[in-house]
């Protein structure tokens, strides 16, 4: 058994792993998950400047990712509907009515030139590895010079964790991520193409929610027309949560119509004698036009889940920026140094006529060791030394070439990469400013529709639902003893709400506050009901007029009730003694019976209520008289709501 569960142990933490870095969670280095990473490697390979049908492109994508076509099919519209690294021609869907896209053999797509830019695949400088099967290499990781996972975004759940990252508009990024360069503050809020209002007030920087509304128009008070979705919403979800709102009773409509298209427009006709400012908060409250969004910005960094924030990715991508120019910069400058070597040796080879001097050479390696020989007095003009390779591409050299060499065309080309040489000195000194530059030249290829800011920013509370339901729901108990909105019959009590709690006094003395019941039996008597809020109730003086079972003495206590544990029984008189009476009138009279008795003049004795002092909910009550109490009857009068 110890053997069974370790091996279960041991594959359920291989299955878990697998699952968060390999399909779930985005890599921070790219801010994608494996298999985009995999779609857009297979468009780099494709990409011929033409479109491709996208089921050819999920077809050679599987040669990487061998999860079937319908997760690559799926991910790639998704990608291609982000407008960042895809070019779409088709059908891909609707991201406004949540219409899905076309089959695949009917939709194209191809690289997007700008992608890479934003993505280097130099396998100089990005790290390639086998794929499953090992017949091809694939990249590892991109080295993403944006952030991607906030410009896409990402969600994913993987075992024990999860993410949640909201797209952000690519200009505010970029933007931000050249303060982070110049060491400047700076703040960013996510972006959806559906706009919509969000509240950040709770957003802490990615890991915490937003509250989402629709925006709403209003001037035709008879009519609300929606114009822009919550996030992550779609006007056929939202149109549902309307519905199903309107069937139960929750906001008031005439009728309701879709006209969204490639912007959102969901038209709400009110009935007669309902406006539109009555409605407003109704479906804030009762319908998708609000909602919280919790977030939480879970990457692979350094082959680790961690959360990390906003501002904390920013500033890691303005690091590695300035580092991936650089390297970029040092090998440019390697090509060009090569070059540089290259066309010296050519240039001496022919000029000094160092070719004439392996004519009498028998052996390869003599005509190797004279070709080294000639350049020994050229060293000084030289790059570096002279390799067996060197030698071998200079002898590669035709005649025809060696006879019509330009001397004048070389000293040009060398100044050429000379000028470039030291270009590239000066960026690798100011990587910050290369860095800056790069982003505006970025930002400078979008369109001004793509960099344009959807979602506006407000500041707004959630409208609680408590606060707009109506207390119109009668509250009723009848005279079997039950207590409830399903009552029928019986004594209308209150006026409630699904939300609203009650506080109900037993005959028997005994209090609970519970939810409202739809069908509760509570006693074949009350004394008391009434809304369970503790300003109602703790400004009710209650007077309990209680005997002792064994002496049969009476007492009186006036208290009040300032709290209490939901669904908990309390007994408002000492324990073991017997309710007489409960009363909620500050002034009242009332009269003990007593038992009649041989000799006995005295038979009942008037008294008020007023006469005797408030004390504790705990403290024991006054005795009224040493005789014995038969019955207690109270002066009629204005008695406190809901007291029977």
């Amino acid at each position: 058994m110890a053997f069974v569960k370790n091996l279960f142990d041991k594959n359920f933490i291989e299955y878990a792993s697998y699952v968060i870095r390999d399909r779930a969670i985005p890599d921070l280095e790219d801010g994608l998950k494996p298999v985009q990473r995999r779609i857009l490697h297979t468009l780099f390979e494709m990409d011929d400047g033409r479109f491709q049908k996208v089921a050819n492109v999920v077809g050679r994508v599987m040669k990487y990712h061998p999860h079937g076509d319908a997760s690559i099919g799926g991910a790639l519209v998704v990608l291609a509907n982000k407008g960042i690294f895809i070019e779409r021609q088709g059908n891909f869907g609707n991201p406004f009515t949540g219409d899905g896209a076309s089959a695949p053999r009917y939709i194209e797509c191809r690289i997007r030139p700008l992608a890479k830019e934003f993505l280097v695949t130099n396998p100089k400088v990005t790290h390639y590895v086998p794929n499953y099967d090992g017949r091809s290499q694939e990249p590892e990781v991109y080295r993403a010079k944006i952030p991607v996972a906030l410009i896409i975004g990402a969600e994913g759940i993987a075992v024990g964790m999860s993410t949640k990252i909201l797209p952000y508009n690519i200009r505010e990024v970029l933007e931000a991520e050249k303060h982070a360069l110049r060491g400047e503050p700076f703040q960013i809020y996510p972006d959806v193409p559906t706009g919509g209002l969000i509240d950040v007030s709770g957003y802490n920087d990615g890991n915490g929610k937003i509250i989402t509304r629709a925006v709403f128009d209003t001037s035709d008070e008879k009519k609300i027309i929606i114009t822009e979705l919550p996030v992550d919403s779609t006007s056929d979800s939202l149109l549902n949560s309307i519905e199903n709102a309107y069937k139960a009773g929750k906001i008031k409509i005439s009728s309701i119509d879709d006209y969204t298209t490639d912007h959102c427009q969901i038209e709400i006709k009110l009935p007669r004698g309902v406006y539109a400012k009555d409605v407003v908060d109704s479906l804030y409250a009762y319908t998708d036009c609000e909602k919280s969004i919790s977030c939480q910005m879970l990457v692979i960094r350094d082959n680790m889940p961690q959360v990390m924030t906003a501002t904390a990715i920013i500033q890691y991508y303005a690091k590695k920026l300035t580092a991936i120019i650089k390297d970029e910069l040092e090998y440019e400058r390697g090509k060009l140094t090569e070059e540089l070597h290259a066309r010296t040796l050519e240039r001496i080879f022919i000029e000094e006529r160092i070719y004439k001097k392996i004519e009498q050479m028998k052996t390869a390696e003599a005509v190797a060791a004279a070709v080294k020989k000639g350049f020994v007095p050229f060293k000084d003009e030289l790059v570096r030394e002279v390799t067996d390779d060197d030698v071998e591409q200079l002898l590669k050299i035709p005649i025809r070439r060696i006879s019509l060499f330009d001397i004048n065309k070389n000293r040009d080309a060398v100044a050429s990469i000379n000028k470039q040489l030291k270009d590239i000195s000066k960026k690798l000194r100011h990587l910050t400013d290369c860095a800056v530059s790069y982003l505006d030249g970025i930002l400078a290829k979008f369109g001004p529709q793509e960099l344009e800011r959807h979602t506006h920013i407000a500041q707004f509370h959630a409208v609680d639902v408590k606060h707009v339901v109506k207390r119109d729901t009668p509250l009723r108990y009848d005279d079997k003893g039950y207590l409830g909105t399903a009552v029928s019959g019986g004594t209308e009590l209150l006026r409630v709400t699904p939300f609203d709690r009650v506080f109900i006094m037993r005959r028997s003395g005994i209090y609970t506050v519970c939810d409202v019941p739809d069908k509760l039996f509570v006693d074949t008597g009350l004394w008391y009901c009434n809304y369970a809020d503790k300003e109602i109730i703790s400004n009710v003086l209650f007077t309990v007029i209680y005997r002792d079972p064994q002496t049969k003495c009476a007492y009186i206590k006036r208290c009040r009730v300032s709290g209490w544990i939901m669904n908990r029984d309390y007994f408002i008189a000492p324990e073991g003694m017997e309710v007489l009476h409960v009363d909620t009138r500050q002034r009242f009279g009332f009269t003990l019976r007593y038992e009649k008795k041989p000799r006995a003049k005295l038979v009942q004795e008037q008294f008020n209520a007023a006469d005797f002092e408030e004390k504790g909910l705990k403290a024991n009550g006054v005795k009224l008289s040493a005789r014995e109490t038969e019955s207690v009857e109270a002066e009629s009068g204005d008695m406190q709501p809901a007291l029977l």
